[in-house]
């Protein structure tokens, strides 16, 4: 049975006199302490912003999944539906025509309609500063990532990274092909462990935290994902590839209250304020982080990253 959790706020009143309410499906949990609480976080932004009443449900994986809370809320009158992953893309192709009166909104993917949204994460280039970090701190020459899936193109960019910085840097890459994956992650980390990585890229969901206490228990660094994991691990963290959905969610409700939230895909990095480097470790060396600082500030006013 799909329970759908409610939280109330003082609802927006639109000119049409129409109460706003927002709804949010996710796959994992909103207490992973990446990108289902960054969602989390995202929705209750807008509840602050807007006043408007909150919905979500945690756990939605297939399509008989969506279609039965994605009717739900229609039920409940829910007129924004944040679908906060990349598999919702396909799963509302399908349902959009029923709901015409819903917008659909959701992350990583291509699918558009009048009423269908894609919010894309451009995150190459905050893979390319985690990657230069990584490169830099290394001691062994030998650095991990384990991802979900080989689409990210943080991977790619992290990869890029490390290679400008450290060229004689070995980059391990192996992907567990699940956010949650907790179990293949912390075997991809013994597999790497071996081989002398001492600096760990963990790109998922549910298994960036335990794979990070792993990395801080064997005394490695590891470069966080999603959220600014600083305070998992303070010295073990070197810095953060962070994903700001609050921004996003923000500013796609903004301009669909406005009427102008069109039905195409939408890019989002650093120069947005989407995207940005979390807390660095005391571990870093104050000279290198004001290198990285500085290159940040180029990519911002430049669009180039530092091999460009």
């Amino acid at each position: 049975m799909i329970i759908l959790i409610i939280i109330s706020g003082c609802n927006y009143i639109s000119k049409t006199g129409e109460q706003k309410q927002v709804g949010m499906l996710v796959e994992t949990t909103i207490h992973d302490q990446a990108w289902g609480q960054q969602g989390y976080m995202g929705l209750q932004s807008i509840q602050d912003e807007y006043g408007v009443d909150i919905y979500f449900k945690e756990g939605i994986k297939s399509y008989a999944d969506t279609v039965q809370a994605v009717n739900q809320l229609a039920e409940r009158g829910v007129q924004v539906i944040f679908g906060h992953s990349n598999i919702y893309g396909k799963h509302f192709q399908s349902i959009h025509k029923q709901y015409p009166e819903i917008h659909f909104i959701y992350f990583n993917g291509q699918f558009s309609a009048e009423n269908v949204t894609s919010l894309n994460f451009s995150a190459t280039a905050m893979g390319y500063f985690g990657g230069m970090v990584a490169g830099e701190m290394t001691e062994t020459n030998e650095i991990g990532i384990i991802a979900a899936y080989e689409w990210q193109p943080e991977v790619e960019g992290f990869y890029e990274g490390v290679m400008y910085q450290n060229p004689e840097a070995e980059v391990h890459i192996s992907y567990t092909n699940d956010w949650e994956g907790t179990e293949k992650a912390l075997m991809l980390y013994e597999q790497m462990e071996e081989k002398g990585v001492d600096v760990y890229f963990p790109a998922g969901d549910i298994f960036n935290i335990p794979v990070i206490h792993e990395v801080q228990k064997d005394q490695h660094y590891a470069i966080g994902y999603v959220s600014d994991q600083s305070g998992v691990a303070e010295n073990t963290v070197l810095t953060s590839t962070v994903q700001k959905v609050p921004v996003v969610y923000t500013l796609a409700m903004e301009r669909y209250v406005q009427g102008d939230l069109p039905g195409k895909a939408l890019h989002f990095d650093f120069q947005q304020g989407a995207i940005e480097l979390g807390e660095f470790s005391p571990e870093v060396p104050d000279p290198f982080r004001m290198e990285i600082e500085r290159a940040v500030e180029k990519y911002i006013e430049t669009g180039k990253l530092p091999n460009e």
